[in-house]
């Protein structure tokens, strides 16, 4: 199954109301660079940061509980899940 990675990253977006997220010209790149700054918690001072799984369930726990379609939210939740492997 192709994955439309511009969908993808306007569907991002709508859980992350106010982060600025870079163009739409390489939404792949944009969409991974994005997930994996969330998953290393590069958004919150260092001192307050969490460890890379809770930050993980964390992630999973805010795209299931969204608004997002299931295939979205599945879509979006294995994105997290190869770029959390990626990174171990």
């Amino acid at each position: 199954m192709e994955l439309n990675f511009t969908h993808l990253l306007n569907e991002y977006r709508k859980l992350w109301n106010n982060r600025k997220l870079a163009g739409d010209e390489d939404a792949e790149a944009v969409l991974k660079e994005a997930i994996e700054r969330e998953l290393k918690d590069e958004n919150s001072h260092p001192r307050v940061r969490k460890p890379l799984y809770e930050k993980f369930f964390l992630a999973v726990k805010r795209v299931t509980g969204s608004n997002l379609d299931a295939a979205d939210k599945n879509a979006l939740i294995k994105l997290h899940i190869e770029k959390l492997e990626s990174m171990k």
